[in-house]
């Protein structure tokens, strides 16, 4: 299995995303993440059924992210994880990604996370909902698509 994902990482299909902890102030070495280049390989080989939009949300994010020159990782803060942590040469910031946030209970599930870190960087929720332009605790929550359009 290791010497597909290399070749499939070599071959520029999948990037592979390794893990950060934000309180160890260190990389880690083991759970990292994938994420597809172009989910038309994806769908032409296992079709349209049980399609998961939200990891689909999170994988555009993410190469959104790398297309603006940031390195990305997935953040740890204790048994918590952080979608992204975005690095560039000016400012480092910590995203999570939600489909929707209307239920109370996912947008603390989600605030959780980005409420541990006690760091100043800017820290932002995306989410598909369109009535989101909200702050929390100096936590940004935009719409995906207008974050993907600036």
């Amino acid at each position: 299995l290791d010497k597909y994902l290399n070749a499939l990482k070599n071959c520029f299909l999948f990037y592979q995303v390794n893990r950060y902890d934000i309180k160890g102030n260190q990389y880690l070495k083991t759970l990292e993440k994938y994420y597809c280049v172009d989910f038309g390989l994806k769908y032409a080989i296992l079709g349209y059924k049980n399609v998961n939009s939200g990891h689909v949300l999170e994988n555009i994010v993410y190469l959104e992210l790398k297309r603006r020159g940031y390195d990305v990782y997935i953040g740890k803060v204790g048994d918590l994880e952080i979608d992204f942590i975005a690095i560039n040469q000016y400012d480092t910031i910590y995203i999570q990604v939600c489909e929707t946030i209307r239920d109370s209970n996912v947008l603390e599930r989600e605030l959780k996370p980005l409420r541990s870190i006690r760091d100043h960087n800017q820290k932002i929720l995306l989410t598909l909902d369109n009535d989101v332009n909200n702050s929390y605790d100096g936590i940004k929550t935009l719409n995906v698509i207008d974050f993907l359009l600036t």
